[in-house]
């Protein structure tokens, strides 16, 4: 018996197969024959061991549950219930045919029970004993006359075996116990084509057309089985008939726009999918099928965008049922480089659909190319309600508002923005969240929470070279923490060596510490890489060379700032009134002022 316990995970599978009943009781399973009567005692036995097996096999400890269950053999041999589980061991150990000959034995000692003559079947269909199978299902068709599967099978065995005429026949059994049905009748209807039977082919569909007299789908697949299977003019006098009585059914129209396009009348079909796409009635879907099918006509022969772009726009003129044509529409005028003209039609994707994301999206990307700040708030601002755990649109609401210095809607923005963040949330955005919150707290003066802002900036991202900077300027400003300002100021320079910001504030953080000479090195980089059109670091620089010295040129670099314009195009804070007194009094001093 080793090798059943080799094959144990197989075995509960296959005897699961083909029922999802559960065991009966050994006594409910052993009809009393003259043929094969047991005694009381006999009985007692079986069901023990009987039982037994079954408690052993739900363990696992299938060797065991296997000589249990031939014991019950012994007893009664004629017992059905052990004849079918004794079969599923067989199969398992690959004894096919002491498998098949128990599970005979089985359906023959119980012809009532259903499961049985399933697993029969099922078993002679896996061997491809396709007549074996049908015999089975034919019987239990005949025995289960209310049941649906076995009349299943047979259509599919009797599809396999090209017997057509049977499956007609068993369609029929079929229609009498579930009643006609779309289904049902377009599979006669594929037989009779099969068989060469074109006048019994159409007899159906026109059966079940008149089986449901008020139902237009019907009598529209009777069309469209015409108008598909070469009989054009009684397609035509079916789809007329149809709109005679509903003049605006829309699968009627759009087979008719069919029948046009089949018939070769281009002019006709055009315009009937015109008075389709304006039928309010049509279903959206529907219209979004047809409009896709013309965009890709139009790219494969013209590619004149005229026609689709006018025919859009008549269609978006009437009601809609959702935001779906309107969005076709934006998305083909966007690839036809026709920016200007989505506009409008993105705007009425989020009337009809206010949480349309892409939408908003792309609106909102125009925006700030074009760097219009009130049309960023007015895209954005609604995002909050409608997109609430999309962070991009705090992130670009909030830096609209402190471009225009308006910190407290900013900050406003910003700390509803950090209460999305989730597990789910780009880390990188998120850094970026905290580094204009940091930026903003400093503004007002409130330290601590900047400080706090920089070091959640941070951890999620460790690399921020905005935040390093900005937090290491920050903190020489305050002449606090110069070795940790030192740090992180040098990534940034390692980063992006000809940065002439991040190297000013390199430089600076030098100058804090007192190492003047090599402040000097990084703000004379800074000097070639532009920073000599920023009136900050022009001032440092004069700064640097005091403290080394060189008072004249000191002097000099503080004129050449006095005399810049003020200036925040390179992202820089505007000089306070104080800060401007302060380069005034150096000048006139000619002297080092502290901040």
């Amino acid at each position: 018996m080793k090798q059943i316990i080799v094959i144990i995970g197989l075995l509960s599978i296959l005897t699961a197969c083909g029922s999802s009943r559960k065991s009966l009781p050994a006594t409910q399973n052993l009809p009393v024959t003259e043929k094969a009567p047991l005694t009381y005692e006999q009985r007692r036995k079986y069901d023990y061991y009987f039982l037994e097996a079954v408690r052993m096999k739900q363990k696992g400890e299938y060797d065991a549950a296997f000589e249990l269950y031939r014991h019950c053999l012994d007893i009664y041999p004629g017992s059905a219930a052990t004849l079918y589980e004794i079969s599923q061991f067989y199969m398992v150990l690959g004894q096919e045919e002491k498998s098949e000959q128990a599970l005979k034995q089985a359906v023959r000692s119980d012809e009532s029970n259903f499961w049985y003559k399933q697993t029969l079947a099922a078993y002679y269909q896996s061997k491809r004993d396709l007549p074996k199978a049908i015999a089975v299902y034919e019987d239990m068709a005949h025995q289960f006359p209310s049941r649906l599967e076995p009349l299943m099978a047979l259509i599919e065995l009797y599809n396999q075996t090209k017997s057509y005429q049977e499956v007609i026949k068993t369609l029929n059994r079929l229609e009498e116990l579930d009643g006609k049905s779309e289904q049902i009748s377009m599979e006669k209807f594929r037989m009779y084509l099969l068989m060469n039977n074109q006048e019994q082919a159409f007899q159906e569909i026109e059966s079940l057309s008149k089986e449901y007299p008020y139902d237009m789908r019907y009598k529209t697949i009777l069309g469209d089985v015409y108008l598909n299977n070469g009989h054009p003019q009684e397609a035509y006098d079916t789809y007329q008939k149809i709109l005679k009585e509903e003049p605006g059914y829309a699968p009627a129209l759009l087979s008719m726009a069919s029948y046009y396009q089949k018939t070769g009348q281009d002019s006709l079909y055009h315009v009937q999918l015109n008075t389709i796409l304006l039928n309010e009635d049509v279903e959206s879907a529907t219209k979004m099928d047809i409009m896709r099918q013309l965009i890709v006509q139009s790219e494969q022969t013209t590619k004149d965008s005229t026609q689709i772009v006018s025919l859009f726009n008549e269609i978006l003129k009437r009601p809609q049922q959702n935001a779906d044509l309107a969005m076709l529409c934006a998305q083909y005028l966007i690839t036809k480089r026709m920016e200007k003209e989505s506009i409008p039609v993105l705007h009425q994707v989020l009337a009809l659909d206010p949480e349309n994301k892409p939408a908003r999206l792309q609106l909102l990307s125009y925006a700030i190319r074009d760097n219009n700040l009130d049309e960023v708030i007015k895209v954005a601002s609604p995002a909050l309600e409608y997109n609430p755990d999309a962070m991009e649109f705090y992130y670009y609401l909030g830096l609209a508002y402190y471009q225009k210095e308006d910190t407290d809607k900013a900050l406003d923005v910003f700390q509803k923005g950090v209460k999305q963040v989730n597990a789910k949330s780009d880390k990188a955005i998120v850094s970026d969240f905290y580094a204009i919150l940091g930026d903003i707290y400093n503004i007002k003066e409130m330290k601590a929470e900047a400080y706090a802002a920089y070091d959640s900036s941070l951890v999620y991202n460790p690399n921020n070279i905005a935040t390093l900077n900005n937090y290491a300027y920050y903190l020489s400003v305050e002449r606090k923490h110069l070795d940790k300002a030192e740090e992180m100021s040098y990534r940034t320079v390692k980063a992006e060596p000809e940065n002439a910001t991040y190297l000013d504030t390199y430089a600076w953080i030098l100058f804090e510490k007192e190492r003047y000479t090599e402040a000097r090195i990084y703000i004379e980089q800074a000097l070639k890489n532009g920073g000599d059109s920023s009136r900050v670091i022009v001032e440092h620089c004069g700064d640097i060379y005091y403290k080394l010295g060189e008072k004249e040129k000191a002097l000099e670099y503080w004129k050449k700032a006095d005399g810049m314009e003020v200036s925040t195009d390179d992202g820089s804070t505007p000089p306070t009134e104080a800060e401007i007194k302060r380069l005034k009094r150096k000048i006139a001093l000619k002297r080092y002022i502290a901040e």
